[in-house]
């Protein structure tokens, strides 16, 4: 159990009885706290964004974001890329048209769209996708040798879920550092800074000490008090946003961890990323994190063809960006702004709810998981986080397993849209309808995005590896929405993704599907065992697993990235080795439909390579 019970409610009785406690609100419980402003004179909540592809449109600020970065940045970075691939082709020649996509020859409208697409997993997936985001940095000279490096820079999106919204929110707050930087933070880094991942202390059970435990959980609690004073349902996601607040948030480091003056996040609000350098140049691939509705009104005949779903493939999945929370789905087709998350009407307004530590607790919170029956969720872990909760913020008609939000579409498509009636949207963990990776935000065709690169790190096998289920959801659920979103061919069963070894190499499909499909072309790189025939895993740690060493990480990132840079290895009389190749063969992979736009011809080196990288 987390906590012993008998210790938790004699504290907890004494803060809900003391009222110098209760008036004494922390620095944090303020910052964390929503705020009810009038509205805007003029303002309009929802955005209808289409309910099929061709009336689908996005935000005005994204637009404008899109076009910024595609004319101003994406020139010198594809042309960056380019110089990283060829210095590493060993002797290998390039067909003409990489280089002339690349380098601009066709104009700016030419360059690929690629997004990137990180999965959940926890920890372990946090790390092995900062692993291969670091071999994808051109700020990383290891990558750049590789001929990986650059991709980050040249991306226009970036999506995470569950633990790859840890590493996706993390990383956009911080104001886009390198990898290093991010998980293990720097010497300079100032109090409001980022303080590095802080892995060494366990999100929930940071101490080897009960009693300190005890109290940090408490202090958590009293940090979402004001949320509730303010009239909002709060629940084990607030709890939750808390505690990732001082591992993937501005303000906190191991000296200050405890330190219940410093706010840790609180306040950091996910809209006013917008304000940072790296994203007022388009520096930063746009940010979007994921989350899965949990609907009492569901079909529940619509799960994945496998055994760990939670959630039908027919609920809708809401994403957040920088500029707005809603979705694309056919069944709602909507959206409201970021900075007004928690509105549901045009004359009060609420703001500061869409914290960043709340945004990704909503993508990363799987504690529905435990409240299967009555007697599954008294056995759980976080029973006695919940029984705290019931004492001292008690809400009727709440389930405290699963993330709240207002609900701004009520009324809206009543014929589509399940939850059209319910005051509050329950949202869960991203992956609960078995989607581990976050492919769905990158498939809306207004987007136009062409090449996704997709890292894998769900944990699908007994050993913590994968085995392809969540682009097989993916594909299944595509079956459900026609004409909204478009997918390559996949493998339909496991058996073939572990036979055929799709999981253990950079496998890419969709190399025969045409680019007027819509569907774009997907590289897939899945934690799917160690690289270069090693038999020594270290990045297949549990899920559960909520706090590793710095040499634990380190261990992970070097192994990541071997695994991302080493193509399909060849075995040679001295071991494994790999694919000189590679980073060629990636660059024809990622302008493969942009050169399908330019009625180029594949050739050359790119076709033998897509010939052994495409599933077929």
């Amino acid at each position: 159990m987390l906590l012993p019970v008998l210790f938790v409610h004699v504290v907890a009785s004494l803060l809900y009885c003391n009222p110098l406690l209760a008036a004494g609100q922390a620095a944090a419980a303020a910052a964390y706290s929503p705020l009810l402003v009038p509205c805007p004179a003029g303002f309009s909540l929802v955005r209808e964004a289409g309910t099929n592809a061709q009336s689908q449109t996005l935000s005005q600020g994204e637009l404008a974001y899109i076009s910024a970065k595609q004319d101003g940045v994406l020139p010198d970075a594809w042309s960056t890329y380019l110089s990283s691939v060829e210095r590493s082709t060993s002797g290998s020649s390039l067909p003409p048209y990489v280089s002339e996509i690349l380098g601009g020859n066709y104009g700016w409208t030419a360059y690929p769209r690629l997004g990137i697409a990180t999965s959940g997993g926890g920890y372990r997936a946090a790390t092995f996708g900062a692993g291969v985001l670091n071999a994808l940095d051109g700020r990383n000279a290891s990558a750049v040798a590789a001929g990986t490096g650059g991709l980050l820079q040249a991306a226009t999106y970036l999506a995470g879920l569950s633990g790859g919204s840890w590493l996706v929110t993390s990383l956009a707050q911080a104001n886009f550092p390198t990898i290093p930087d991010l998980v293990f933070g720097t010497a300079a880094a100032s109090a409001a800074g980022f303080g590095g991942w802080n892995a060494e202390f366990d999100l929930f059970e940071p101490s080897n000490s009960t009693a300190v435990n005890a109290a940090y959980v408490l202090d958590l609690i009293e940090e979402v008090e004001g949320k509730h004073a303010e009239g909002f349902p709060v629940t084990l996601s607030d709890v939750w946003a808390r505690a990732l607040s001082r591992h993937f948030a501005n303000g906190t480091d191991a000296a200050n961890f405890y330190d219940t003056s410093v706010t840790h996040g609180a306040g950091i609000i996910f809209s006013s990323l917008a304000n940072l350098d790296t994203f007022q140049t388009y520096v930063q691939p746009f940010p979007i994190l994921v989350s899965d509705s949990y609907s009492p009104n569901e079909n529940t005949s619509a799960y994945a063809d496998l055994a760990y779903a939670y959630v039908p493939l027919t609920n809708p999945i809401y994403e957040f960006n920088i500029y707005e929370f809603g979705s694309y789905d056919p069944t709602l087709g909507a959206f409201v702004p970021m900075e007004y998350l928690g509105s549901t009407n045009t004359s009060t307004c609420v703001t500061k709810f869409d914290q960043v530590s709340f945004v990704e607790a909503l993508s990363a919170s799987l504690f529905n998981e435990y409240n299967t029956s009555a007697a599954a969720l008294q056995n759980s872990s976080v029973y006695e986080i919940i029984e705290i909760l019931e004492e001292l913020i008690p809400e009727s008609d709440i389930d405290y397993t699963v993330g709240i939000v207002p609900n701004p579409f009520q009324g809206l498509h009543p014929e589509t849209f399940i939850d059209t009636n319910e005051t509050y949207l329950q949202l869960v963990d991203g992956g609960e309808d078995d989607e581990t990776v976050p492919l769905q935000p990158l498939l809306v065709k207004a987007r136009e995005v062409d090449v996704i690169f997709a890292i894998d790190a769900a944990s699908d096998t007994e050993y913590h590896w994968v085995d392809g289920s969540s682009v097989i959801a993916t594909q299944e659920r595509m079956a459900y929405f026609v004409g909204t979103y478009s997918f390559p061919p996949v493998p339909p069963d496991n058996a073939t993704w572990l036979a055929e070894g799709l999981t253990r190499r950079p496998t890419f499909f969709g190399c025969n599907s045409s680019a007027a499909s819509g569907a774009p072309l997907l590289i897939y790189l899945g934690n799917g065992g160690p690289p270069l025939g090693q038999t020594t895993g270290y990045t297949n740690t549990s899920t559960a697993q909520l706090a590793y060493s710095a040499d634990e990480l380190e261990v992970m990132l070097s192994q990541t990235f071997d695994v991302a840079t080493q193509g399909i290895a060849i075995e040679t009389a001295d071991g494994w080795e790999k694919d000189p190749e590679y980073a060629s063969c990636l660059a024809c992979a990622v302008v493969d439909r942009a050169r399908e736009r330019q009625n180029i011809e594949r050739s050359g080196l790119c076709a033998s390579c897509l010939e052994r990288y495409c599933w077929s």
